[in-house]
């Protein structure tokens, strides 16, 4: 066995294939590594995306009101639209629990581009209710996202309908919940 010199007479004791066969071991786990590294990056700013989309219930609601259209509960899934037939106020410390039957594809391509304006902000939110929905007779909305294999995109959210009490960029999303489902009963 002979043994190669590196450097300030610093010797091995092995061959010097033996030190090439290393060498190129530690070149491919060193890429190997870097790969992995890389990939897992991917992963974790893929992460907020990840999950499969399952549904989202939305709608609007109101206290002092008298008829069917006080409470307007909706369920939009990849394919299609439900209404809720129970008309339960909403309540804050669960999820809403509704009875849905399908409607025609016409109102689902009407909103089914309501999942796009989600604002990701309400998932940071460490309250269910934002603002102080229906406390002055205004109303509110509601909003429930569900992802599989997801629980951080999935949650439910009371949101306010004045302005004035909550951040724009929900503001610009209750708007869209009320534009949905006025075309919903055109």
């Amino acid at each position: 066995m002979s043994s190669v010199t590196v450097g300030r007479n610093l010797e091995w004791g092995f061959s010097f294939n033996t030190y090439h066969k290393m060498k190129k071991v530690a070149i491919y786990f060193l890429s190997g590594l870097s790969l992995v590294a890389l990939s897992a990056c991917d992963k974790d700013s893929d992460l907020a995306n990840s999950g499969e989309f399952e549904y989202m219930i939305f709608g609007t609601f109101a206290g002092e009101c008298g008829g069917e259209g006080c409470i307007e509960i909706f369920k939009l899934d990849n394919e299609h639209l439900f209404e809720d037939s129970t008309d339960v106020y909403p309540g804050q410390e669960h999820p809403y629990d509704g009875v849905y039957v399908q409607l025609p594809d016409e109102k689902f391509q009407l909103v089914k581009d309501l999942v796009d304006a989600f604002p990701s902000e309400l998932y940071a939110e460490p309250e269910t209710v934002i603002g102080m929905p229906d406390a002055g007779d205004w109303g509110g909305a509601y909003v429930e996202m569900k992802f599989k294999n997801d629980p951080g995109r999935s949650g439910f959210w009371l949101l306010d309908q004045l302005d004035q009490n909550m951040p724009q960029v929900y503001n610009e999303f209750v708007d869209r919940i009320n534009e949905k489902v006025t075309l919903i009963h055109e």
